[in-house]
């Protein structure tokens, strides 16, 4: 079974016209794994930019995630076939729960991912935005393995006990919003770094990410310059004094929040 590749395209809050486009323009660049949502609304529109690259299907990692208010068992059933449909592909490769909220219940929710596995529908199942008390919940309840947790991460919310979590149980830790809406734009660290290595504080922040065992990053841009930028950061060596100079950063700063997160409710 083929691995996660580092770096994806992000595609949440771009129309499907532009999603059509910036997924296009990066499977040309060299990218290899593509993550969408059904609450993105652009699905279709990344099927069919993965049916006019010139890429074989088998090359691209495709995920995706059900909407918190579809996670009842055959909810999840449902939904997860139209996403496969929007999507154009066999299987999906990879389906999270997108957030542990709303309609999630473990014991009803996750018995439906290990159900899709057995089916065929999808290959590995993922989960969203978990606290680390959710994520040990999950993995008591589920049969088939995490593969994924996507979560916020960054310099300024470097999710150590998460990232821990993930070595230790060995799957994927995700990281969304990796340059915190552009935030590590204005961290004088990065920009330092930046100007030793002649590479952009973006490509800092997300090789920095990529320095941590285990870490994928999905930066999103449509802009074409930006999306093979964050690709090259992969071609950026930090040494271990770069590595130490970013993990001392003080500030936190945490983009994705609002009062129902499982963050803010006592998960």
């Amino acid at each position: 079974m083929r691995d996660l590749p580092p770096v994806g395209i992000g595609t949440y809050d771009v129309s499907p016209e532009d999603c059509r486009r910036a997924v296009t323009c990066a499977l040309e660049a060299g990218y290899r794994h593509v993550d969408t949502a059904e609450m993105y609304g652009n699905e279709r529109a990344v099927g069919e930019a993965i049916e006019a690259a010139d890429v074989a299907r088998e090359d691209v990692f495709v995920s995706t995630k059900v909407h918190s208010k579809h996670l009842s068992y055959d909810d999840v059933l449902d939904h997860a076939r139209r996403s496969r449909e929007r999507l154009g592909v066999d299987a999906i490769d990879l389906l999270y729960v997108h957030w542990p909220i709303r309609s999630y219940e473990p014991a009803e929710t996750l018995p439906a991912f290990d159900e899709l596995v057995d089916r065929g529908t999808i290959r590995h199942v993922g989960l969203s935005n978990f606290t680390p008390a959710l994520l040990r919940e999950a993995m008591d309840v589920l049969d088939a393995p995490v593969f994924a947790h996507e979560v916020e991460c960054h310099p300024l919310l470097p999710q150590p006990e998460l990232r821990r979590l993930a070595r230790e149980h060995d799957h994927h830790l995700v990281a969304y919003s990796p340059l915190a809406k552009g935030a590590v734009f204005q961290v004088p660290e990065l920009a330092a770094v930046a100007e030793k290595h002649g590479s952009s504080p973006a490509q800092v922040a997300l090789a920095w990410l990529l320095s941590k065992d285990g870490v994928v990053v999905i930066p999103k841009s449509t802009t074409p310059a930006h999306i093979r930028e964050n690709l090259r950061a992969t071609g950026v060596s930090l040494d271990e004094r770069d590595v130490e100079r970013i993990d001392e950063l003080e500030r936190r700063t945490r983009v994705v929040d609002f009062p129902d997160a499982p963050w803010n409710v006592g998960n």
